[in-house]
């Protein structure tokens, strides 16, 4: 990826034995760059790091007026498909009168260490409920059922997903030049860095505004912070995190390395990208930017176990440590 840099060693020993490298920018409410790492305007996907982008249409249509915030937290989550996450969304399915089959997601495994081994003792497959965007196209079905749409609301001339690319391009302030399918099947959007990061501001700072957008950006980004457990699960850096910040601050991880933070005391937005997708370079990556922002505090369990691991070996032996570049700390 053209000029990243680079923003997290791995170390082993006394020796640095891998550099990860990437993008990372923190906007304010004007849309302007407060801090940049690497390059703002290399283009990405922002996977599913953009869900509360996406959830815009549902709420400012009216036809998620009457959805409680724990429902919008799932319809912004990557969850691990824990019973918390999927009964949840299948109590919604039932809401709209539709069934897993109206799903267009397709069925995964659960992360969820419980529900994985409760299908595996079970002799059963997973359904599309344990997708980890199900809420997300829960979401997208209760749109759909609003406008009266056909079935197929994930190919991009259906109106979900052409409002939704409205919403993605009005609030990144950018013309999409491309879009990809995404692992739930739903189109997803390239934008800059820069992009994604003044869409975040965006979020950070509606709640200084009273339109209909600027009102449906503060309950999603409220909704994710009351319910961290929903947008990820146990274990994870997103649920985690969240946690460990105890305020109105929404975190979101995407595939392939992205992570994004809304920071409403603040007013700002942060974006960032790891240039070779490495899951364990972008959580380290956005706990050093959100200490470096005075949100999180770099003694909390849950930020050292992200900003500063220690690497084990297979009997447990300590033999090295991630962390950010010092640019970051």
């Amino acid at each position: 990826m053209a000029h990243s840099v680079d923003l997290v060693e791995v170390w082993r020993g006394d020796l640095l034995e891998c550099l990860h490298q990437g993008h990372a920018v923190v906007c304010d409410d004007t849309g302007q760059i407060v801090e940049a790492w690497g390059d703002p305007t290399a283009l990405i996907y922002p996977r599913s790091s953009c869900k509360m982008v996406q959830a815009l249409p549902l709420l400012e249509s009216g036809a998620g007026a009457h959805l409680s915030d724990e429902q919008l937290a799932l319809a912004c989550a990557s969850h691990n498909g824990a019973a918390i996450h999927t009964d949840r969304v299948q109590a919604w399915l039932g809401d709209l009168g539709l069934t897993d089959d109206d799903f267009r997601c397709g069925p995964q495994m659960p992360n969820d260490k419980d529900a994985r081994y409760g299908l595996i003792r079970a002799f059963e497959e997973p359904c599309q409920v344990h997708n980890n965007c199900s809420g997300k196209h829960a979401g997208f079905l209760t749109l759909s059922k609003h406008l009266g749409a056909g079935p197929d609301y994930d190919q991009i001339d259906h109106p979900v997903q052409q409002a939704c690319k409205a919403a993605f391009e009005e609030v990144t302030q950018e013309t999409s030049p491309m879009f990809g399918i995404d692992g739930c099947s739903a189109p997803n959007h390239a934008c800059t860095l820069h992009g994604l990061a003044r869409a975040m501001a965006f979020f950070a700072s509606a709640h200084d505004r009273s339109d209909a957008r600027s009102q449906a950006a503060v309950r999603l980004a409220r909704a994710m912070s009351a319910f961290p457990e929903l947008v990820a699960g146990e274990t994870r850096a997103c649920t985690e995190l969240m946690r460990a910040i105890d305020g109105n601050v929404a975190i979101k991880t995407g595939a392939e390395g992205v992570f994004i933070a809304i920071i409403p005391e603040k007013r700002l937005g942060v974006a960032l990208k790891i240039a070779d997708g490495a899951t364990r370079a972008s959580e380290c990556a956005i706990a050093a930017i959100l200490v470096r922002l005075g949100v999180l505090d770099p003694a909390h369990p849950a930020t050292v176990a992200r900003m500063q691991p220690p690497i084990h070996n297979r009997r447990d032996i300590v033999t090295g440590q991630i962390r950010p570049v010092a640019a970051l700390r």
